[in-house]
């Protein structure tokens, strides 16, 4: 096909890729402890349908323990051409607060060009870019297709990494395509070549046997909660720099179109409240360890009465860079919390989750392609970019296959609001990226 064609063929399947998406967001697959497993299955079922209806001749849900399905599809390669594996998940992160969005989070809306619904952009726009750029081809690949779509991604993407593991062979590609990532701005195409690994945990403290009045104790009783809140404080200095012994600040080396004022508006950050840390924007967002208090179990202002706290609780995340290790970090920053609890309090912690970082290299046949693909597609060559969030199967398939090219991009952009409420895809966004990779996949094929 030529370019001209495979442009057309995109832009005619648009209305059913959009269609395609709003059925797939309307599905609530939060494949989080305490939610339904039901519209996850559901989730894994249409992702299936999906594939089939984009011409891979073996599609199947495979197994994964401890985990949901993933949804596996694959396409010989024709003679001489290589192999490209897609990935994507069809899980999403819980809606959060339902009160803070302006629609239904389940209920795909349009508004301005762009679909807002739980899901839309990640990851859901990654399965429909995959799909809807198989479809440009009506069956018939320039390329050998694998495509893995996991269901467990937000929550513990770590099973999917052990599964992987244990069947290199199904996975193995010249080439790895991951849409879980986008482009800083609308408009502006974008390679992420960094991810920050993460580690996570639960620290919980205590100092009484049982909470006691604080008018008859309070002075006295050594506070639980007070204590937490003097170790969470100390994990960063005045400026907001960690000062976690053993996690120095680190140099983004792709440099970066961003500035303070653009973080500032695309975070929505107060008028009148400063930015943390030092160095780039760059820098601090991609190369340098971050950590973030993530939730506390202490009573609430409304549920509050007059006591001195026995046990105060907190998850805290780490954010790595690409080179850091996840335990080493995860061990700096817990033995310094226990080394700054205040008046002997008894500190314990738990739940522990690490994940590792990823840094692309220089680029070969792959890299190549995908940059001619975006640039015809956008309209501007793409840039590097990095991440600061971490995409658990990544480490894993750069370790079993170094000689493989990775690429990381897709229809999120810096508004899209992922995580968090209101989380919404730009259509003619998600219209460029399906283009590129339909333009990739003839461009290496070729």
């Amino acid at each position: 096909m030529t370019p001209e064609e495979i442009e057309s063929a995109v832009e005619a399947g648009m209305p059913q890729a959009v269609e395609d998406l709003r059925r797939l967001v309307a599905i609530p697959s939060v494949a989080f402890p305490g939610h339904p497993d039901e519209p996850v299955l559901a989730a894994a079922a249409m992702t299936e349908e999906l594939l089939r209806g984009a011409g891979l001749p073996n599609v199947r849900q495979i197994p994964v323990e401890g985990s949901f399905p993933a949804v596996f599809a694959e396409a010989p390669a024709p003679e001489g051409a290589p192999t490209v594996l897609l990935y994507a998940h069809y899980d999403v992160q819980p809606p959060g607060d339902s009160a803070q969005w302006r629609t239904s989070p389940f209920e795909p809306t349009m508004i301005d060009g762009a679909m807002y619904g739980r899901g839309a952009a990640d990851d859901k726009s990654g399965v429909i870019a995959h799909v809807a750029a198989l479809r440009a081809f009506d069956g018939e690949f320039p390329v050998g297709v694998k495509v893995i779509v996991e269901g467990q991604e937000e929550y513990a993407g770590e099973r999917l990494e052990d599964f992987v593991e244990a069947n290199p062979d199904l996975v193995r590609a010249d080439a790895i395509v991951v849409a879980d990532c986008g482009n800083p701005r609308l408009g502006e195409p974008a390679l992420t070549t960094t991810l920050r690994g993460m580690a996570a945990f639960t620290v919980e403290v205590r100092t009484l046997r049982e909470s006691l009045h604080s008018g008859a104790f309070g002075g006295a009783a050594p506070d639980a909660l007070g204590a937490l809140m003097r170790m969470l404080s100390a994990l960063h200095d005045d400026r907001g720099d960690v000062r976690v012994p053993g996690l120095p600040q680190g140099t983004f080396e792709g440099g970066s179109e961003e500035t303070d004022d653009d973080f500032r508006a695309t975070a929505g950050v107060l008028d009148g409240v400063s930015l943390v840390g030092s160095g780039s924007v760059a820098d601090r967002l991609w190369s340098s360890y971050a950590i973030t208090v993530t939730g506390l179990d202490v009573p609430t202002v409304s549920g509050a009465i007059n006591a001195v706290q026995a046990v105060a609780r907190a998850r805290v995340t780490i954010r790595i860079p690409p080179a850091g290790d996840a335990k080493t970090a995860l061990d700096d920053v817990t033995g310094f919390l226990q080394k700054v609890a205040p008046w002997g309090a008894q500190v314990t912690f738990g739940d522990f989750v690490t994940g590792s970082g990823f840094m692309a290299g220089s680029g070969g046949r792959a890299r190549a392609a995908i940059d001619r693909a975006m640039e015809r597609a956008f309209g501007r060559a793409p840039r590097d970019v990095g991440q600061g969030g971490s995409i658990p199967l990544v480490a894993k398939l750069s370790g079993l296959f170094p000689e493989a090219e990775i690429l990381l991009y897709g229809a999120e952009d810096g508004d899209s609001s992922i995580h968090a409420p209101n989380e919404r895809v730009n259509l003619d966004e998600l219209r460029k990226v399906i283009t590129a990779e339909a333009l990739f996949l003839a461009n290496y094929g070729a």
